[in-house]
């Protein structure tokens, strides 16, 4: 009877949520959303871009404060203000003498301060809390049309140039030496990442989103040296995360955003130390075993 008592409270666990429609809306909201990010997370960990995605997630604030106030989508003003940044820090980078990640912190910062002077200043109904940090329990149908339609347009534009852009994150100098237009390559991949970022922001916010754009990609990295085993390993993680964090969220009364990201944390940290080749405990068992050599020998 106990044996039975307890698969009930586990099966009560996962339905009771199903009971509420905007929960359910949620869950697959976020699964979706989970999958766009834990794609283009694959290209951004092997390209080195964290810093750029959180460059660009920030940039995005003044866009989307002016497209509430102008009752345009905000997806919109999200969009032209985080491309618009991704083209300052490449101007800026190619005319003068700063490095990439001063240029990147330079333009970051004051597109966000430019976005928190403006949410001061423009009466308007937006919930600065929201924007950081996301609302995905309350977002409407148009934000998810929006959500849709950026994540769908990301997955086929990484889907039709999958390999190029590959080839570019992982080697640009052989693929300008094939005769790839690697500048190209550069502002699409950067438009992607904008838009996802687009896709992102009822989920996660642009805080969160940082880390949906990096940690599975990385947990993928750490678990495995092939792309497509990587591309697996980060969607399954991701997805997971999306999914069991809403759970949690609802059960525990918390914030879903964080929710997710705690959970993709958790398993970035469980692949961290039990990764059967890069993980903290193989690199030790692999420097006991070369001690235990070196003085046998």
């Amino acid at each position: 009877m106990q044996q039975i008592s307890i698969l009930t409270n586990i099966l009560n666990w996962f339905t009771e949520p199903l009971q509420y429609g905007f929960l359910v809306q949620a869950i697959w909201v976020s699964a979706f959303v989970g999958l766009v990010c834990a794609v283009l997370s694959c290209y951004i960990t092997l390209k080195g871009w964290s810093l750029m995605g959180d460059a660009i997630s920030h940039a995005v604030v003044p866009g989307v404060v002016i497209a509430y106030a102008m009752n345009i989508p905000f997806a919109i003003g999200a969009f032209v203000f985080g491309f618009g940044a991704t083209v300052a820090i490449g101007y800026i980078k190619s005319n003068t003498r700063l490095k990439e990640d001063a240029v990147i912190g330079i333009v970051f910062t004051g597109f966000f301060a430019f976005g928190l002077v403006i949410v001061t200043k423009i009466p308007s109904n937006i919930d600065l809390f929201h924007i950081l940090f996301g609302n995905v329990l309350g977002i409407s149908r148009g934000d998810i049309i929006q959500t849709l339609m950026a994540g769908i347009l990301t997955l086929v534009v990484i889907l039709l140039r999958r390999k190029d852009l590959l080839l570019f994150c992982f080697d640009p100098n052989h693929a300008q030496a094939i005769g790839l237009n690697t500048q190209m390559m550069y502002y699409t991949l950067l438009s992607v990442l904008a838009l996802t970022i687009v896709a992102a922001l009822q989920t996660a916010g642009i805080i969160l989103v940082i880390s949906m754009l990096v940690t599975p990609g990385s947990i993928g990295y750490l678990l495995s040296d092939r792309f497509d085993q990587m591309l697996i390993i980060s969607v399954i993680s991701s997805v997971f995360s999306c999914i069991f964090g809403t759970y949690i969220s609802y059960h525990l009364d918390v914030s879903t955003g964080g929710s997710i990201v705690v959970s993709l944390t958790l398993l970035f940290v469980i692949a961290m130390i039990f990764a059967p080749k890069y993980g903290v405990v193989a690199q030790q068992l692999r420097k006991g075993t070369n001690k235990g050599l070196q003085e046998f020998l």
